[in-house]
């Protein structure tokens, strides 16, 4: 089977601006757990991404997007060269090629998801000290995967520990996020939350995105949601609805609270377990039979240009001066 290229061996040019490789120090914990209690005690990884920044005479502010479990696609880097013609620093993360990873459709288990959530922190803390970007103005915007780990990103109980109490994102846009875990108390501090999913939306729990949002809400978070009507999983992509008959989901499957150390409540014991691990999670998954394969991704009409529109929105309210 040939190599797969690298995103940071691709030469992109975005509304006229060069990208730059930037290298993000960043972990591998087994858990949330471990990131909370240990974040100096997890495994070390050097991930990477492309560094996108218009000229200015003043420090930018800037939007981490955040890949979900097919890696960095061309509609991430179309989201990007939006952002970075309507006058936005953009920074394409790319979780996989450090990991070696080429997808993690069919097992989500090859790295943790509080590795991705750690993948974001450790990006914010590195592009906060870029000289050209104002990091009081960082967002976050993560797509499946990436809505997750921006979500559990800027909950205060995991980022804390690892950035610190001054150190936020200023807004995170979660798009077509996977909720099945969830802080108990999900205090995300100063952080301004906006979800967007699709009513038909096989890959993920429309419910769960929707009970993650109201517990923010009810913690005293700015956050809304928005469900969008005939939309499927990725619907921001330019290409027809079609499956991914290798993806292994499971919408129905019971939420996972994580309560304030990060160790995972079992859903059938109410027993909160610091060693339990997402494979652990997902095995109780399958054994209960609702887990399956095959999910859908694409767009019908004009959805892409309607996310586009919530995007820009969305970042233009968070981001102002």
């Amino acid at each position: 089977m040939e190599e797969q290229q690298r995103f940071r061996d691709q030469a992109l040019t975005l509304a006229g601006v060069v990208g730059e490789n930037v290298e993000i120090t960043s972990a591998n914990p087994l858990n949330y757990h471990q990131a909370i209690t240990d974040p100096a005690g997890c495994e070390p990884v050097v991930v990477d991404g492309k560094l996108f920044l218009p000229s200015s005479e003043e420090p930018l502010p800037l939007v981490l997007v955040v890949p979900g479990s097919l890696g960095v696609a061309d509609s991430h880097v179309g989201h990007a060269e939006t952002l970075v013609a309507a006058g936005y620093g953009a920074f394409v993360l790319d979780p996989f090629g450090a990991r070696a990873v080429e997808s993690t459709v069919a097992d989500q288990t090859q790295y943790s998801l509080a590795s991705s959530a750690f993948d974001v922190l450790a990006t914010l803390r590195t592009l906060s000290q870029h000289p050209a970007v104002d990091p009081e103005r960082i967002s976050g915007q993560g797509h499946s995967r990436g809505g997750t780990a921006v979500l559990a990103a800027s909950m205060r109980r995991f980022a804390n520990p690892i950035v610190g109490e001054g150190l936020s994102l200023a807004g995170a846009y979660s798009v077509y996020p996977w909720c099945g875990h969830q802080f108990a108390y999900p205090d995300v501090g100063p952080t301004r939350i906006r979800a967007i999913v699709g009513d038909l939306d096989d890959w993920v729990s429309v419910q769960q995105a929707q009970a993650q949002i109201q517990a923010i809400r009810l913690m005293g978070g700015n956050a809304s949601i928005r469900v969008v009507a005939g939309a499927a999983h990725s619907f921001d992509r330019h290409e027809p609805v079609h499956e991914i008959p290798e993806a292994t989901v499971a919408p129905g499957a019971s939420t996972v609270y994580l309560d304030d150390d990060g160790a995972m409540v079992d859903p059938f014991t109410g027993v909160a377990d610091p060693a339990s691990v997402d494979l652990d999670m997902f095995l109780a998954v399958a054994d209960s039979g609702l887990g399956r394969l095959g999910a859908h991704i694409g767009s019908v009409g004009d959805q892409p240009a309607l996310f586009t529109a919530d995007m820009l929105e969305f970042h233009s309210a968070v981001l102002a001066t």
